[in-house]
């Protein structure tokens, strides 16, 4: 009788020696992992025959009960292909980076008096410049506040021109850390010439700005401007004190990322690390799970999908391990047409280089151990919070809901998402309540759980993953709603209440006939103490809003002319109420659907009629 891999293997056999992507599925059909290659047979058959793999790859082929194909013209059309799939299918074993959208950004505005500032958005704004993604909103603040102290942008909240001689200069610029343009004494020409500095800072070619700064300071020197030649000189100063900072390890002029993989049976780790002008200027590691497959295989893909997300790609990358000669090729191919020039990609055998990807290496392979040791301090919390419940499985996924409202208005239910021991913010969600009348929250409870609940059969996405525990801030009550809820839809989660004290302080947890005490096991309690009290923040704080934007816009309807509509958009385009006020006719008649006669009774509700 044939066997399962005797199948897959003449299947596999029988594919073409071109481009393609393949897909594996298990028995129930679903697709558990994804990859590509120039000879679609030969990759394919590798996996079904009698060689060696790794732990994790063999765990992945003991559950394909069948595969499917699809073929590319060209490598880079399935480097492509590939990509796209395994965002739409989140398959179990492929190692993948977060959305895009949770990347932070630095953005430059454009205008005669552009600003630098955070973003998490990349809209299409005339003339506006982003630099990033970087690895997280600290590095991002850093480089802004470094960029406005060295150079005296400033950081205030004010718009220039517009808002030239209507105060009076703030403490930083008492303190000579910021330009003034408040005062009207900096040109738009000298406060472009700043810009143009912190653009080269934000390439990585500090060396250009300081050539650029002395060529400024020269120059206002030579025309007795002495005033702002000392600012040129204080930022050069600053400037060099950088770079003096930043750790060296390679030429002047090198523009280099280098990558290393440390990957063991319980867990991997990619290190990224950014050269610029041959100093790290940022560095950032990413983890997977014991069952994603991270390999020399995989991570042409990944690097892919790495540059996919960001705005540059360096003139090299240097790879500690090796990676198939074809791969490599597509993926060079694949950088050089996205950046617009070659890339070159090379893992390098001896020399400095060598042992830069070495120190890359050892740093992923220190992230990794520290990455393990806190899995499994999470994970023994978790295994005995299991025990304490009785649950049959490790609860790896616990979402938490909390019900807030003012009154029988505004009416929000937060979820928030815990995973493996570690609040997960992308997964947070939040439900306007619509059909539950006055106050109830048991009611609303139940519509906020329907609703999350009827995603569980969605193909891909946060919701399509059916948390292990939910927990409810509340009591019996509560627990036995939603219980009945899952009756009626035939789902079976452990749901268990979060019971405060008299000072609204956790307690226990519940289910709909008793009370478990937590309290003297210390690790179990601070777990869902730090759940309860994150869950409760997350909820109040999409309450407020809502109710923010209800009066804002209630604010704005007041005004002859103006409805929800119209409100909304002015909001929209203003990023508050308070631009609204301050706007003058002609901003206001630049919104898409205020008219002039609009745009002036608004100025008249704020300004009176001046006339």
């Amino acid at each position: 009788m044939e066997t399962r891999m005797q199948r897959l293997l003449g299947k596999a056999n029988t594919l073409p020696l071109s481009p393609g992507v393949y897909i594996m599925k298990d028995k129930a059909g679903k697709v558990i992992y994804v990859g590509k290659s120039r000879k679609l047979k030969n990759r394919v058959a590798q996996y079904f025959q009698n060689s060696e793999k790794n732990l994790k790859t063999m765990k992945m082929v003991s559950l394909v009960h069948d595969f499917d194909y699809f073929l590319c013209d060209t490598e880079i059309e399935a480097l492509t292909l590939e990509n796209r799939m395994i965002k739409q299918y989140s398959p179990k074993y492929n190692i993948r980076l977060k959305d895009s959208k949770s990347y932070p950004y630095i953005k430059v505005t454009a205008g005669e008096y552009p600003q630098i500032v955070y973003t998490r958005k990349r809209t299409a704004d005339k003339g506006a410049r982003y630099f990033g993604p970087y690895s997280g909103t600290g590095t991002v603040f850093s480089v802004i506040n470094l960029l406005q102290k060295t150079l005296g942008i400033p950081s205030c909240k004010r718009v220039f021109p517009r808002d030239i001689g209507k105060e009076r200069p703030c403490l930083y610029y008492q303190m000579g850390q910021c330009l003034g343009v408040c005062t009207g004494k900096v040109s738009p020409e000298e406060y472009g010439e700043t810009i143009k500095c912190a653009l080269n800072i934000l390439r990585g070619n500090t060396s250009a700005a300081r050539r650029e700064l002395e060529e400024q300071m020269m120059r206002y020197a030579e025309e007795e401007k002495y005033e702002v030649a000392a600012r040129c000189r204080d930022a050069l100063a600053a400037l060099r004190s950088l770079s003096e900072k930043q750790k060296v390890v390679a030429a002047p002029d090198a523009d280099k990322d280098v990558f290393a993989l440390y990957t063991d049976d319980t867990c991997s780790c990619v290190s990224v690390f950014n050269i610029r002008e041959g100093a790290v200027t940022d560095k950032e590691e990413f983890y997977f799970g014991a069952d994603q497959i991270a390999d020399a295989t995989t991570m042409p893909s990944f690097i892919g999908d790495y540059y996919l997300k960001r705005e540059y790609v360096p003139h090299e990358i240097l790879l500690d391990f090796e990676i198939e000669d074809e791969d490599s090729e597509m993926l060079t191919e694949y950088l050089s047409d996205m950046a617009g020039r070659k890339a070159i990609i090379r893992t390098p055998e001896k020399g400095d280089m060598r042992t830069l990807c070495r120190m890359v290496y050892a740093n992923a392979r220190d992230k990794a151990k520290l990455y393990r040791l806190n899995a499994e301090k999470d994970e023994g919390v978790l295994v005995l919070l299991a025990s304490m419940l009785r649950l049959e499985v490790l609860p790896e996924r616990i979402e938490a809901y909390d019900i807030s409202n003012i009154g029988s208005e505004n009416k929000t239910c937060g979820m928030v998402v815990c995973k493996d021991g570690k609040f997960r913010r992308s997964d947070y969600r939040s439900f306007t309540i619509k059909t539950v009348d006055g106050v109830d929250d048991y009611a609303s409870m139940r519509e906020a759980l329907s609703r999350r609940l009827s995603h569980l059969a969605d193909e891909s996405g946060s919701f399509s993953e059916a948390p292990d525990l939910i927990l409810l801030d509340g009591g019996k009550g509560h627990v036995s709603t939603v219980r009945a809820l899952m009756r009626e839809m035939g789902i079976d989660i452990p749901v268990f209440g979060m019971v405060k004290d008299d000072f609204h302080k956790t307690r226990a947890l519940c289910d709909d006939e008793r009370e478990i005490s937590i309290a003297r096991e210390q690790s179990v309690f601070s777990l869902v103490y730090k759940i309860q009290e994150e869950v409760h923040r997350y909820s109040v704080s999409r309450m407020d809003t809502a109710k923010r934007k209800t009066l804002t816009t209630s604010s704005l309807e007041k005004i002859n002319g103006i409805g929800k509509a119209k409100a909304k958009a002015l909001l929209t385009y203003f990023g508050g109420l308070s631009r609204v006020r301050t706007a003058s006719r002609d901003e206001l008649a630049s919104v898409s659907g205020i008219s002039a006669r609009d745009a002036d009774n608004i100025y008249k509700y704020f300004h009176g009629d001046e006339k």
